[in-house]
């Protein structure tokens, strides 16, 4: 049975041209090209020669900078109604926050034109810069570790004490508690990709997260939705976070679950070294939030064999790191 949710609007080059040509003309008329649809937005390649680099999978698939050439765009389009604020949130907040990552390295996908709803679509949509390289999905766990020193700087400038006004999102970076019920049922429904002896362990990672101290200071800024279909690497380097529709506030424990989404043994040793910052009440949320995450890949991924391989391989290591 398929997950990803059943576009509301039908999203199709004539209307991406009509709303370019509507309220963007100096970007229109060129080259335009579908990318991919994810769960919330159908994202459209602009204005360049699309032979020339990778696709950036299921995320945004564009960002600022980088060595992104200024024809290199992509229009990030609403595939339904519930994406509609993710967008608004993208459009307002990233620019704030692609200014505190900046000094990392990192490039986040600043919109450079705000699109709104017009008679004939209803919700608000964007112009951001293209990123020229490969989804880190793609990329094998082993090589992705000298991306650690960069990934943990981006996010130390990133976790900083949130706007009053950030969005808030009731699923992510909350207590763990409020997940509980939520998460044990995920538990108990099990998943037949995985062994017995590893839905233990996630479900011994969760309640250790239970179990530790939770978050008490200020809620910080939170990417949301960190894993490798949102990371954008080049020449065997991290570009780019893409993808920050789910932006919010509160602890950044739900983040730093990429040390295990993202990276085997070895880069996660390197990801935590280079994050003194961080004590070990956080490491233990951050480890049952990414067995949460690892459940939630298991249990929902039956049309993306990538993300059913991440939930395994997500789920293999919050299991082999008990004894790290």
């Amino acid at each position: 049975m398929p997950d990803k949710p059943v576009a509301e609007v039908v999203i199709d080059e004539t209307r991406v041209r009509d709303l370019l040509a509507a309220q963007a003309p100096a970007f229109g008329g060129g080259r335009l090209e579908w990318s991919n649809d994810g769960w919330d937005c159908s994202v459209w390649r602009l204005g360049t020669d699309t032979g020339t680099s990778t696709g950036t999978g299921t995320g945004a698939g564009a960002g600022a900078g980088a060595g992104a050439g200024a024809e290199e765009l992509a229009v990030r389009v609403p595939r339904r109604a519930a994406a509609a604020p993710l967008v608004r949130h993208e459009q307002r907040w990233v620019p704030v926050l692609a200014e505190l990552v900046a000094p990392s390295g990192l490039s986040l996908p600043t919109p450079l034109f705000a699109g709104s709803p017009t008679d004939t679509f209803p919700w608000p949509w964007s112009i951001v810069p293209w990123f020229a390289g490969t989804n880190a999905i793609a990329v094998p766990r082993p090589q992705r570790t000298p991306w650690a020193p960069r990934l943990a700087e981006a996010l130390a400038r990133l976790h900083t004490p949130a706007h009053p006004e950030a969005p808030r999102n009731p699923f992510r970076g909350v207590p763990l508690v409020e997940r509980a019920e939520t998460v044990s049922a995920r538990v108990e429904a099990g998943s037949a990709s995985v062994t017995p002896e590893t839905m233990r362990a996630l479900a011994v990672a969760w309640g250790a997260g239970l179990s530790t101290e939770p978050w008490s200071a200020p809620p910080v800024w939170i990417h949301g939705d960190l894993h490798p279909g949102n990371l954008i690497a080049r020449d065997s380097e991290l570009v780019a976070l893409i993808d920050f529709g789910d932006v919010t506030a509160g602890d950044p424990a739900y983040d730093l679950a990429v040390a295990w989404l993202a990276f085997d043994a070895a880069g996660r040793s390197v990801f935590q070294v280079a994050s003194p910052h961080v004590d070990a009440a956080t490491w233990t949320r951050a480890r049952a939030w990414a067995a949460a995450v690892a459940l939630i890949l298991l249990q929902q991924s039956d049309d993306n064999p990538d993300y059913l391989a991440l939930g395994i391989e997500t789920a293999d290591e919050v299991a082999k790191s008990a004894a790290e």
